[in-house]
């Protein structure tokens, strides 16, 4: 077992001029993500033991250049939970796989885009040709919110690439009064789940995302098992583009949603979650958005969400308090706590990587460090503001007094898998490509270099 931590460790090792960057690099962050999300699933704020199909495919995206193995094998255990209808359980317990269907809108996406970065990084295209069945059962009524039972699989096995074509169409399916993809019962962001609780809502973020599913997946069509034309889900792609600059475009920012009535979250009409981070970093990310309207979105950002005396970058601001609206369970949290306003430091990260992504090295660091456990406890007052472990990644700290730089959360959360990419890709550039390392940094200004061992 040691000699694994010490091959996992020593897989990519850095000397940078930032020590506390080191640190989680070169040991927490992976150590946190294999131990607590991939093994136990588990942790002192989430002790179910469940796999969630987004979530732990999100993790292993971390793991993909220094355990490919592992990798593989759970995109294809995460496909045997898909419906032949394309959706997917939002969660399961081993070992009987019992589970969840749902109508959240975005967990399908990810089994396509996870394969594609497992390709591109491996060069394993092999993985396509996996045989996996399906999961059987009736499909969940409009007003049936979810269904938790044993499902049976499919007595025909199909092949992943299949099971991804399947989820993408499915995925983008979907379109609502602004010609935007329809939220269901929350994207990503769970809490609000109720936007669009009668099948009318609409999200911005995840037309973005779809984009760059679209876009990652694609890109790949001569590794493919089968020669589709990629036209239909790229003119898709267009599609989205022009409708979220359309009507997604809030003038400064882009809007996060619209409701079932067609109202905007998200927007400078809002009183309480006037801008919300993900939809602004993922302008950025999907490489679909106006660069003009991109960039000043990120700035809007930085400017709205990033609270600098209490080293916090929110998901969105102002949290939902008083609002007579009703986007969901997030507005069950105080305001500052969680994704109510807090940091949620997954969605932080996204935030940095797409400022490293408009060659902003400065502005990515400088997230970096806020977001960095080490750099919320250099003293004994900050130590006793944040209050949680000073060595693995807090999946939200707090965003309004009292409780303004309190961590929560820590050890089970995806950020952590997050911030390594952010660290290795995005700001060291470090990218592996099938038997290629690409090296294309975006550093600080201050730094002069860094040393890396591969």
């Amino acid at each position: 077992m040691r000699n694994r931590w010490d091959r996992l460790f020593k897989s990519v090792s850095v000397d940078t001029p930032e020590p506390s960057f080191d640190l989680m690099m070169n040991q927490w962050l992976l150590y946190q993500t294999l131990v607590c999300r991939v093994f136990a699933r588990c942790g002192l704020y989430q002790s179910s033991g469940a796999y969630g199909f987004r979530d732990q495919l999100q993790d292993v995206m971390a793991l993909v250049d220094v355990e490919p193995a592992l990798a593989r094998k759970h995109i294809v255990e995460s496909a045997s939970h898909q419906f032949d209808m394309g959706d997917v359980l939002h969660w399961w317990h081993p070992p009987s796989g019992r589970g969840v269907r749902t109508h959240c809108s975005d967990d399908l996406l990810w089994l396509p885009y996870v394969t594609a970065h497992y390709v591109e990084v491996t060069g394993d295209s092999s993985i396509f040709d996996e045989k996996i069945p399906f999961l059987t059962g009736d499909p969940l009524g409009s007003q049936e919110e979810n269904r938790y039972t044993l499902y049976e699989p499919t007595p025909r096995a199909y092949t992943l690439f299949e099971h991804c074509k399947r989820a993408l169409n499915r995925g983008i399916s979907s379109s609502g009064e602004h010609d935007l993809l329809l939220i269901g019962s929350g994207d990503w962001n769970d809490g609000m789940d109720r936007v669009g609780v009668r099948g009318r809502g609409e999200s911005i973020w995840l037309s973005w995302f779809a984009i760059a599913v679209i876009e990652s997946f694609t890109a790949l069509h001569e590794q493919w098992p089968e020669k589709l034309p990629v036209s239909v889900w790229r003119d898709r792609a267009k599609e989205l583009t022009l409708a979220i600059e359309e009507f997604g475009w809030d003038g400064k920012w882009y809007r996060r949603a619209f409701d079932d009535d067609g109202n905007p979250w998200g927007s400078s009409q809002c009183q309480e979650c006037r801008i919300d981070s993900i939809a602004q970093s993922w302008a950025t990310l999907s490489g679909a958005a106006d660069s003009k309207r991109a960039a000043q979105a990120l700035h809007a950002a930085q400017c709205e969400l990033v609270d600098e005396k209490n080293s916090v970058v929110r998901l969105l601001w102002p949290p939902f308090d008083a609002t007579m609206r009703d986007p969901g369970y997030i507005k069950a949290y105080p305001p500052g706590i969680r994704e109510n306003g807090g940091q949620y430091s997954h969605a932080a990260v996204w935030l940095a990587w797409a400022l490293a992504r408009q060659g902003n090295g400065d502005g990515a660091m400088h997230l970096f460090k806020m977001l960095n456990p080490i750099e919320h406890s250099l003293n004994k007052k900050d130590m006793e503001t944040y209050q949680v472990e000073p060595y693995v990644m807090a999946g939200d700290i707090g965003g309004v007094g009292p409780h303004a730089g309190r961590g929560g959360w820590s050890w089970y959360t995806g950020s952590s898998a997050w911030a390594y990419r952010l660290g290795i890709e995005a700001i060291l550039g470090i990218k592996y490509k099938g038997k290629f390392i690409y090296i294309n940094p975006c550093i600080p200004t201050s730094w002069h270099g860094y040393n890396a061992t591969l």
